[in-house]
């Protein structure tokens, strides 16, 4: 299992943040595996890698499907690379409805799909230490005080689905400082973090006009990646884990984002739903 470069592998890369977010990473120098839908969506981002000299290829991926997302992780592992860095991007907002695998539509794609990536994937990130989990979570988290396991295995619920977009961002937060605890010692660290109310096609779900008004105060997906890139490689954060980040700096998340019951019981309930092996906490 050798590389001559850093591997990198970016969830939802053909747009917004995460387009950027593998642009830069393959700049400097990292192989990118860019984990989406579409390849007709993705393949401009590969080919703008490709022309700058960076290494960079599609994955297919559709978070919202587990039997996907067990197809995405054994392609990877099948190419015996190592892993260096997953960034969980990918995301929605404002959409109503169901994944394919029976979860709230922003909470499946969210949380449920990239709980189950990075746990087929936590034993090559761990032999490829040290390594880096970025998951790209919201501010939006502060806006519920938990989750309702009922509600999050039914359509979304509520006009807009913000609010079901909240509590997925909720779980982004609580998984990543679960996950830090479970993988403590082993050269893993992991990073919650909010972007920015970025101008993005995250969005695109939000009817209009709120999503004209909304993108008028937002930032660009530039400056939305910078705290992305500042956690899977900036050296100060090279020893820190499990903690939220906005702006480039460590923030204090909701008290609901620290509520280590809360974040063992959604580990819990997310290994009965995905079937994957424990990780001993």
């Amino acid at each position: 299992m050798t590389s001559d470069r850093k591997v990198a592998l970016v969830t939802g890369a053909n747009s917004g943040i995460g387009r950027v977010t593998a642009i830069e990473l393959a700049k400097q120098g990292y192989h990118v595996f860019l984990a989406c839908r579409s390849e007709e969506k993705t393949r401009p981002v590969v080919d703008e890698i490709h022309k700058s000299g960076g290494m960079a290829e599609f994955l297919p991926l559709d978070l919202g499907s587990l039997d996907s997302v067990r197809a995405c992780a054994d392609t990877f592992l099948q190419r015996n690379l190592p892993l260096h860095l997953l960034v969980a991007n990918a995301g929605m907002a404002g959409t109503k409805g169901m994944t394919e695998s029976g979860f709230e539509l922003s909470f499946g794609t969210c949380h449920v799909g990239h709980f189950l990536l990075t746990n087929l994937l936590v034993e090559r990130l761990q032999q490829s230490a040290p390594a880096r989990v970025v998951v790209v979570a919201s501010k939006a988290h502060r806006h519920v005080g938990g989750i309702d396991f009922d509600a999050v295995r039914q359509r979304t619920r509520g006009v807009g689905g913000l609010k079901a977009y909240s509590v997925a961002k909720l779980a982004n937060v609580l998984f990543a400082k679960e996950l830090a605890h479970r993988l403590k010692g082993t050269g893993v660290t992991t990073y919650a973090l909010h972007p920015g109310v970025v101008a993005t096609n995250v969005w695109r779900s939000v009817p209009w006009p709120f999503d004209r008004i909304a993108k008028a105060f937002m930032v660009s997906e530039e400056d939305g990646a910078a705290t992305t890139l500042y956690c899977a490689t900036d050296p100060a954060v090279a020893a820190q884990s499990g903690l939220y980040y906005n702006d480039c700096k460590v923030e204090e998340p909701s008290a609901a984002a620290k509520n280590e019951a809360l974040a063992r019981e959604l580990w819990e309930k997310s290994e009965q739903w995905t079937g994957v092996g424990a990780i001993a906490r």
